[in-house]
């Protein structure tokens, strides 16, 4: 099962590829680790973010995609840009797309804590959350009983 972990700040998109095969992790290196959109008004610049995303996981062969959720007003909400940019994403009809709340998440690292410490991985700083993301949606799928 290959995964892309996607972590939405502002106006990025910042991703990890996982892959789980037979109880073994595999990170993937991937030629973009980062989409940014300068203009989320403009149809064709929406188009060309849902466009080159859809490639770059056809060309990885990606199965499935995990969000960790932003909220929606609060201190905390996510941007404009990011919930377009997510609702894009949730729109490639080839790709099973999970939406993580940081409960779930949360839930998750407590029973089945990171195998490896992130400083370990190889990735840069700013994968972090979509690692996290990514290794969550894994243990999910291979331990549905966990489930909510």
């Amino acid at each position: 099962m290959r995964t892309c972990g996607v972590e939405i700040t502002g106006s990025d998109v910042l991703l990890c590829i996982l892959t789980k095969d037979n109880d073994v992790f595999d990170i993937r290196d991937i030629r973009q680790t980062r989409f940014t959109l300068a203009n989320g008004n403009d149809t064709e610049v929406m188009r060309k973010f849902q466009f080159d995303f859809r490639k770059l996981m056809q060309d990885y062969q990606i199965d499935s995609v995990a969000i960790k959720e932003r909220q929606p007003k609060g201190k905390f909400a996510g941007s404009a840009k990011g919930f377009k940019m997510e609702t894009a994403i949730q729109l490639i009809e080839e790709l099973d797309v999970e939406v993580l709340s940081a409960t779930t998440i949360k839930e998750q690292l407590k029973r089945n804590p990171l195998p490896i410490a992130f400083e370990d991985t190889g990735l840069k700083k700013f994968q972090e959350n979509a690692f996290i993301n990514a290794y969550v949606y894994l243990m999910r799928k291979t331990y549905k009983r966990d489930e909510d």
